[in-house]
């Protein structure tokens, strides 16, 4: 795990963008699409409006958020809600979006088309993810009813996750398919998640599911 520290946040997430888009662009001169995975949460929303504008082909770039919470789009608890205002915008409009939201009332109903689809776009050429203060990523929590199947070698690429403290039933990608992105990345902001990264590094998956994506891992901080 590689850790990069910046004076400011605004200044991170403009280097982020930067980083990802350059990423983007690299993997497109090599291959007919590019799987790009986001996070939903507020942080990341600096970083896509910045990536937004990029000088990128676009519509060879298919978008897959790393977890979802089961409620329709115009939630405003909605990540797919979150990605289409601040990133599916201005260039980026031009992206495909593969959902990992499908209506009906219980994600298992539907987790089977959600599946496929995402099958389709694996390997992830480009991944950013958030952490938790409790150090979960994506809908890996400590104490998820499936976290155990979740983190396996063998794990289905998504799973229907609930969690203590999860308000909603949610999806996400699991720890294999993130673990297996090409280049992978972290951004975190302020002071307890960066003792939260610290404990981490003396933590299993189970306890601090961010180190299912540990190897190769750059984690981006600021205060």
């Amino acid at each position: 795990m590689k850790l990069l520290e910046y004076p400011d946040a605004e200044m991170m997430m403009i280097d982020i963008a930067n980083r990802l888009a350059g990423e983007l662009n690299s993997y497109l001169m090599r291959h007919d699409f590019a799987s790009f995975a986001v996070p939903g949460g507020t942080t990341p929303g600096p970083v896509f409006d910045a990536l937004c504008a990029a000088d990128i082909d676009w519509d060879r770039v298919h978008v897959i958020l790393t977890d979802e919470r089961w409620v329709p789009e115009d939630s405003p608890r909605s990540n797919t809600r979150l990605v289409k205002e601040r990133l599916l915008t201005d260039r980026a409009a031009a992206a495909r979006l593969v959902p990992l939201y499908l209506p009906s009332a219980e994600p298992e109903k539907r987790l089977a088309e959600v599946q496929a689809d995402v099958e389709k776009e694996l390997p992830l050429a480009v991944l950013l993810l958030g952490m938790g203060g409790d150090m979960h990523t994506a809908s890996l929590f400590p104490g998820a009813n499936r976290l155990d199947e979740a983190l396996a070698p063998d794990a289905p690429p998504v799973l229907a996750m609930r969690a203590p403290g999860a308000s909603e039933p949610r999806v996400t990608l699991t720890a294999p398919v993130l673990d297996g992105a090409l280049s992978k990345h972290v951004v975190i902001t302020g002071a307890e998640k960066r003792d939260a990264l610290q404990r981490a590094a003396e933590l299993t998956p189970k306890e601090a599911p961010i180190r299912a994506v540990w190897t190769g891992l750059t984690v981006h901080w600021a205060e």
